[in-house]
This record gives structure tokens, sequence and C-alpha cells, in this order.
């Protein structure tokens, strides 16, 4: 980038805004003022910042210069409120080579006041001023220390002689690894180049980024009896208090102030939530439920997972069934109804045609007609006397008839047979149904969710479970995210608090996805209204994250 620092500025923000600040790009700011801008939205993206840096603030008398310049009123002199920049100790320096120049001049009693001719500027060749001549060969012969560094010119009227310092952009700001001057040309520093800042680190406030989320983070109930990182509880909190004992330093909880974990937005590319604020450099390291993925990874770095875990279904506990007319019916499916019914209409059909064909059946019955006695075959088995044997045998209590028939006791044994095992299964399941509460869950998994549309179901609204579905190929999940992406009103909640209240509240018509470990742990909570259906739709964990290239990044 060989611009003014202004445009530098411009053009960096416009890198962060295409996401072009992340690791395997590299940049040379190649004016020779490094430091003056402001490079604090690509410090942490990942990418290397290099440059040129030709005033040395370490120089004794740069520093007592610069005290100078920061101790002026700001309204009468803009910019003495911050360091100088390079064009400004150039422009210092040109006026202090001028004024050396003058007063070789005034010792050589050269007269350089005395008013000249004006020449033509069109004229061909052109006519020399007369007393240019003089001072080139007096500017020449200026040697003296400025801001810049030592100022000497070679006969050609090229400066010699001077260093510039090549700097780097890292995690704790732009750093020297090196100079370049004519005679060594380009030195570099390798101790510089891989140092992963841990100095100092001891005497650092690390800035520990992390996200009101029960149970990892909570606000104590007398929260305002305390103050700072003693004013939270749980376990991400116990853990950031064991890493800092472990590496030894001194840390501060900060909230994140959006309330998001971090996502990229689609048309700014710009993160928000945590992994923002590690990307553009307000928090040093992330201590919270932050989900290890790809996306991340390219502009924060992660440790290994502390926590394994995937995304599951959360749906409201459906409520108690109460007991109904025909609840009886309930130990036995539907389909075996039907099959007792079928069976006991044809047994009583068939135990009807054998005992008409069967000569066994029939007997001879002795009644009075006045005073005429008479005799008539009869049969017992009509077909509503089949129909009544077949319903007594089947309701464990008998009848008055029975078959005389062999045919007819073998329809009938078989038949007992049948409906001792049926009463016996029946009695089973009915204790267990009596004994056991029955909730009907409507959704199972994820294919339940797909194929119906009658209850809602949505993500965090900024959160790799999100991302997971918008990044899926495997066609159920595209499906669900088409789903989610166009259902109005909107399926998405801002925090995982408002997702839950919202499976509460909408009486079994939305379901939450959300990580495992924050689905078991709200549904073992009070008021224990909600349940985890199904498994888990992935595999992932959470992670400790710093920015790229961080001292904190070895932090396991």
């Amino acid at each position: 980038l060989d611009c003014e620092q202004d445009k530098v500025k411009d053009i960096l923000d416009q890198v962060v805004t295409v996401g072009r600040h992340v690791k395997g790009y590299h940049y040379i700011i190649a004016n020779l003022g490094f430091i003056d801008g402001d490079l604090s939205k690509i410090q942490y993206g990942g990418a290397n910042v290099s440059g040129f840096q030709i005033v040395d603030f370490d120089d004794p008398m740069v520093a007592k210069f610069d005290q100078g310049w920061e101790a002026l009123e700001e309204k009468e002199y803009p910019g003495a409120d911050s360091k100088i920049r390079y064009t400004s100790a150039l422009t210092y320096d040109a006026v202090q080579v001028m004024t050396e120049a003058f007063q070789y001049l005034h010792k050589q009693r050269i007269d350089f006041t005395r008013r000249a001719n004006t020449g033509d500027c069109l004229a061909n060749p052109a006519v020399p001023w007369a007393q240019g001549v003089e001072i080139e060969r007096a500017l020449k012969q200026v040697h003296v220390e400025g801001i810049t560094g030592n100022i000497q010119f070679d006969q050609h009227g090229k400066r010699v002689n001077y260093s510039v310092s090549i700097m780097e952009l890292k995690s704790n700001g732009p750093v020297k690894i090196g100079y370049w001057n004519e005679v060594d040309k380009m030195v570099v520093n390798k101790s510089d180049i891989f140092s992963n800042d841990t100095t100092g680190m001891e005497n650092k406030t690390v800035i520990v980024t992390t996200i009101l989320e029960a149970p990892y983070v909570m606000t104590k109930k007398n929260a305002d009896l305390f103050v700072d990182n003693e004013r939270y509880e749980g376990y991400c909190v116990d853990l950031a208090a064991e890493i800092a004992k472990h590496c030894g330093f001194k840390y501060q909880l900060k909230i994140v102030q959006d309330g998001k974990y971090g996502a990229r937005d689609a048309e700014t590319k710009i993160w928000n939530g945590m992994v923002g604020e590690l990307v553009y450099g307000k928090a040093d390291i992330a201590v919270a439920p932050l989900t290890i993925t790809l996306v991340r990874e390219e502009v924060i770095d992660f440790s290994k997972p502390f926590m394994s875990l995937g995304i599951s279904i959360m749906i409201k506990k459906p409520q108690k069934s109460k007991p109904g007319v025909f609840s009886f019916l309930d130990p036995l499916a539907y389909e075996i109804w039907m099959c007792i019914v079928f069976a006991y209409i044809g047994v009583s059909v068939v135990l009807f045609l054998v005992s008409r064909f069967s000569p066994y059946e029939w007997h001879t019955e002795e009644y009075e007609d006045g005073q005429i006695q008479t005799n008539e075959s009869t049969n017992e088995f009509g077909i509503f006397n089949s129909l009544w044997f077949s319903l007594g045998a089947f309701m464990r209590q008998g009848c008055d008839i029975s078959p005389r028939s062999l045919s007819g006791r073998i329809v009938g044994g078989v038949w007992w047979f049948f409906t001792l095992i049926i009463i016996s299964s029946y009695t089973a399941n009915l204790a267990a149904f009596l004994t056991v509460e029955r909730m009907v869950s409507p959704i199972e998994s994820a294919e339940d969710l797909a194929k119906q549309t009658e209850i809602a179901y949505g993500t965090l609204d900024s959160g790799s479970t999100k991302e997971f579905f918008r990044r899926s190929k495997i066609a159920l999940f595209d499906k669900m995210w088409t789903y989610m992406r166009s259902a109005e009103p909107s399926v998405f909640v801002k925090t995982t608090a408002e997702g839950v209240q919202r499976v509460r509240k909408s009486k079994g018509k939305y379901a939450y996805l959300l990580e495992s470990t924050m689905n078991e742990y709200i549904e073992q909570r009070k008021p224990c209204d909600t349940m985890k259906v199904g498994g888990n739709l992935d595999s992932k964990g959470y992670g400790i994250a710093t920015p790229k290239g961080s001292s904190l990044g070895w932090v396991e």
C-alpha cells in the first residue's frame, strides 16, 4: 500500500469489511510512518502486516522533542495531542536543513538575498537562478541530526547514511523486527519474528470475554455486594480462574456487549459477539461455551475442546394424557382389537355352520301342546346363540349351552385357548398402563420436524448452530434451513434464554435447536417443562479462543 496513512486506513477498513484480514494475507505499508495510523481493526485478524518507520521514538532526541510537542496547546497546534507524524517530522527536518544551509552561506559571506532579474520560465534552454548554484552547494554541505535520524547528502543531492526501521504488526502492537541502511541493507532480527509476545504477561491484566449463559457464567444473586470477577459464578468462571492461576497473569471478566457468540455478517463481513471482540482487539481470550468451527478458526485460534456436545432438539414436555371413555382399549393396539372383532365374528359363524351340518347338534325335545305331545328335532346353536357362546368364552364367564359335536368342541376349544392368551396379555398391559404415566411426544427426531409445518423450529440468531444449518449440504438439514430462513414470523432468537421461554410459552408449537449440554441442563432445572428429544445432529466441542498469534494461544 504505497499511499498516505489516511488512505491506508480507508483501505484497511475495506479489507476488514470484506474479510481479507485473516491468515494467509500479507500487507506491506510502503510509506515511512507505520505506527502513525490506527491498525487496531486488522491487528487480530491473522493477516501479516509489515512496513517501515523512519522516526525512532526510542531515540532520546526524538523522545525529548515528542515530549515538548505533546505539551503544546492542541487548539493552537492541531495534532499536538498525539505523536508527531512522519510527514511532519520530515517537514521539520527540511526546515532545519534549510536553516543550516543559510547559516553556512552567511558564514561564507555569500549574499543570497540580493534581488535578481526575473527569468523567463518558458526560455529554452532554461536560464539558471544565479544564487541557486550556491544554495545547492550549501545544502550538500549540511550534516545534522534530525528527528528522522542522520541527515546528509552526497554529491548528487541524495540523502545518505540514514536508517529505516522495519516494523511488523503483532498482537501487542507494532514491533520493530529489523532495520535497513545503505551499508548493511536489510537486517532482520529472527528472534523478534518468531517471538510469541509472552514478555510482560505477568504484569498485564488479561481481558477475558464471556457470555451470560447458565450454567457456564451466571450473575450471583447478591452480586451487588461484590466487585469485578467476584460478581460471577459458573463453570467458565472457575475455568478462567484456573487458567489465570496456571499461566500466572491477572485477568478481568468482561461480558460481551451484544450478548452474541460470534458470527460474520454475510454483507459487511464484520464479526460480532465474542469472536468479534477477539478479532478487533477488545479482548485477549474468550472463556465461554464457544463452539469450535472451521469458519471461526480462520480468524481466531482455539484450544483443544474442554467439552464435547452436539446440536439437539428442545420441545415443551407433553402434558399428562387424561383417561378417556375408551382408555380401556389403550393396552392393545387398534389393529389387534380389529383382529379380535373379526376373529369373534368368524368363530361364531364357523360354530354356527358346523353345528348346522353335524347331526350330533340336533336333538329331539319333548313338550306339551295342550293335551297333545309332539316330538321335534332342534339345534341350540343358532346364529345368536353362537355369538353368545363366543362372547361368554371371551369374557371368561361361560354359557348355559355347549357344543355336543366333535367339530363344535374343537372350534370352541381353539377359541378358549385364543381368549386365554389375549386376556392374559391385556391384563398385563393394563397393569402397566395404570401405573405408568403416558406422555405422547409429537416430535422424536429431526426427520419428524422436517416433514411437518405445524410445529415451528429455530436456532440462535448468531451462533454456530445457525451456521451449521446454513452451510450444511445434507438434504434433511438443507430442507430445515430453507424453512427456517423463510418462516414468518422469524424462528430465530437473540439469546438462549429467549429461545427457552419461547418453547415454554408456545404450547408445544415451537422447537428450539441448541447444544445438547445446554438442553440437558435446562431439562433438569425447574419448572422441568422442557425435554430433549432424539439424538444429536452433529458432534463438536467447546474451546477456549484467542486472537491469531496470541501469546495465550498455547493454553490447553
